[in-house]
């Protein structure tokens, strides 16, 4: 009885393991700029908008497999409202006055993020890679006046074949990310010129 026992636990413990890997992840990232930026405003009203419409709240897997159920979720409608708060943040901390409404010729910033995906690395021999890009786009626009930045981020992170990463270092690394996409367009002093023509 005794191996029978043990071979019965053995299997549960695999099937554990492997349903394990194949969860999968609901994320909330709250991304937070961490780079000063240029302080330019003098008060001005600025209109501050976001964008992110995903064609899926799936932004990948941990597989790499489409078909996979090992997904990372992510709810737009919360990320947005994160994005959003960071744009009036870096507005506010450039000396503007964030604004939800705006005027025909006043100051405008329009955050996009237009990219924001999850997939499996090249990897290497007992290594397996994830990969995750994400790209931002800032429109800044004031007195017929335009300014647009595009700011690509990728990150990949290495961990040994099986032990793909779990829900907290997935979220970690998006949060990361979008951290670096929003320290690069809010220290770009293009962005923060338009803003306070």
């Amino acid at each position: 009885m005794a191996p029978r026992r043990f071979a019965l636990l053995a299997c549960l413990a695999i099937t554990v393991i492997i349903s394990g890997c194949a969860s999968p992840h609901y994320l909330q990232p709250m991304p937070t700029r961490t780079v000063a930026v240029p302080l330019v405003g003098q008060g001005q009203m600025v209109a501050v908008s976001t964008i992110y419409e995903p064609q899926s709240r799936i932004i990948g897997t941990r597989t790499g497999n489409a078909m996979s159920t090992s997904t990372i979720t992510i709810e737009p409608a919360q990320l947005k409202a994160s994005l959003q708060a960071e744009a009036e943040r870096a507005v506010s901390d450039m000396g503007f006055t964030p604004s939800a409404t705006s005027s025909a010729s006043g100051p405008k910033l329009t955050l996009t993020l237009e990219t924001l995906g999850y997939e499996r690395g090249a990897g290497r021999a007992l290594i397996d890679e994830a990969s995750i890009q994400a790209v931002l786009i800032a429109e800044a626009a004031n007195q017929g006046t335009t300014y647009t930045g595009t700011y690509t981020v990728t990150r990949n992170q290495s961990f040994a074949v099986g032990m793909r990463p779990s829900k907290k270092s997935n979220l970690q690394m998006i949060e990361a990310l979008l951290a670096d996409a929003l320290n690069r367009a809010f220290s770009d002093p293009k962005l923060a010129g338009v803003l306070a023509r």
